[in-house]
């Protein structure tokens, strides 16, 4: 199946590639939605990294450098300006922090920095695009939660962060169905991407192989970490118009591990 996506913009915030040898969630997002005939605006904090997506897709791709917690409505605009409209957001943000730890570690400037982007960024940006896509009658938010949101208790931040970031899906859902606009959240495990390997791999003192195997073994499918493909691939169905009658839903990329008990 071919052209999912076709005649829909789409904005795509996190679109960045981090440095490191394999996909990152945003990019492959990105470049799935460009697949599937979306033009795509790739947005990242880094101008250098957002403009080497958009290039990487060509025609129907632009880029733009946004911090999304001080400039979500420069976001929306910029793809209002470009398309006059605006069917689908994809909020992939998120950041850790050395000073992340279990509660009784976790230190505040950690905690408030982690929280404004993971989850005040978000808002914001969601914030910006419902006037529009509540006034056009549709829409589709995807917002890239994590397990560690309903799991876990060493980054006591980022968990928080993320299991708000839940609660804003459900609220944004409900508060818009009325008005077409469906929001939905993407909660991966353990992924293969620079940030998920290369991002833990000095904070557990471990090498990038070490890690990797280390993190793979945790995995009930098949023993190995997903790739950020299987992150897009359930992005673009929550966006697409086969989701039609999908909104509230948290779902779980994460080969079975949030299935475990005990």
């Amino acid at each position: 199946m071919t052209g999912r996506l076709s005649g829909k913009t789409a904005v795509v915030v996190g679109a960045g590639q981090q440095p490191g040898d394999t996909m990152g969630n945003g990019r492959a997002i990105a470049l799935r939605f460009a697949q599937e005939g979306a033009n795509v605006l790739c947005v990242d904090r880094d101008d250098e990294r957002a403009e080497a997506v958009a290039n990487e897709i060509g025609e129907g791709a632009f880029a733009l450098a946004a911090d999304i917690v001080t400039q979500a409505p420069l976001i929306i605009a910029r793809a209002h300006d470009q398309w006059g409209r605006i069917d689908i957001l994809v909020n992939n943000v998120g950041i850790g922090h050395r000073n992340d730890g279990p509660a009784h570690r976790c230190d505040d400037d950690a905690f408030h920095e982690v929280f404004a982007v993971n989850f005040t960024g978000a808002r914001r940006v969601i914030a910006a695009a419902l006037p529009a896509m509540r006034e056009a009658g549709r829409g589709s938010i995807v917002n890239i939660s994590s397990l560690a949101s309903t799991a876990g208790a060493n980054m006591i931040a980022y968990e928080v962060s993320k299991a708000a970031l839940n609660r804003l899906t459900i609220a944004t859902a409900l508060g818009s169905a009325a008005k077409g606009v469906r929001c939905n959240a993407i909660l991966p495990g353990l992924i293969d991407t620079p940030m998920g390997v290369g991002g833990t791999a000095s904070r557990d003192g471990r090498s990038l192989e070490e890690q990797r195997a280390a993190r793979a073994a945790m995995v009930p499918l098949r023993g190995a970490m997903g790739q950020a493909q299987d992150v897009a691939n359930a992005a673009l169905y929550l966006a697409s118009d086969e989701s039609s009658f999908v909104t509230g839903v948290l779902l779980p990329v994460d080969g079975g591990q949030g299935a475990r008990i005990g």
